[in-house]
């Protein structure tokens, strides 16, 4: 299974609603995680194609992170520590923007070179699965 995060304001019937749309194009929920940081839901959803999943989603007003994103959770300050320890093993870091945040933690997508690798060495960050083209 491939991982379509969405990232949504919080609120009563989200997963329904989700859910509703997916099912209205065939789509199949295989797996779930869901988090809400900041008031903002963050759900990774396990599906076979991604990227229709996106494109619906998308067409239906919600924000999905790009499929090819390694998705994170990290506490505090320590974005820059993660940075450096993928880089300090020659895991370039093409691309981040922050999910969602509180004062707490943060939610992250990330993209890398080396997704394999990056996978492996984010695995005690990861939210929801390491799946997605390319793995």
């Amino acid at each position: 299974m491939k991982s379509v995060t969405i990232v949504a304001e919080d609120r009563l019937g989200l997963l329904a609603d989700i859910s509703y749309i997916l099912s209205k194009s065939n789509i199949n929920i295989d797996g779930l995680f869901a988090d809400v940081l900041g008031g903002k839901a963050v759900i990774s959803l396990e599906v076979r194609d991604p990227k229709k999943a996106a494109d619906v989603l998308g067409d239906n007003g919600f924000k999905t992170a790009t499929p090819e994103s390694i998705v994170i959770k990290v506490a505090g300050r320590a974005v820059s520590e993660i940075t450096e320890m993928l880089e300090g093993e020659k895991v370039h870091v093409l691309g981040m923007s922050a999910l969602s945040a509180d004062d707490k933690s943060g939610i992250f997508a990330v993209s890398v070179d080396k997704p394999r690798k990056a996978c492996k060495m984010l695995t005690p960050f990861l939210l929801g699965n390491c799946v997605s083209p390319g793995f």
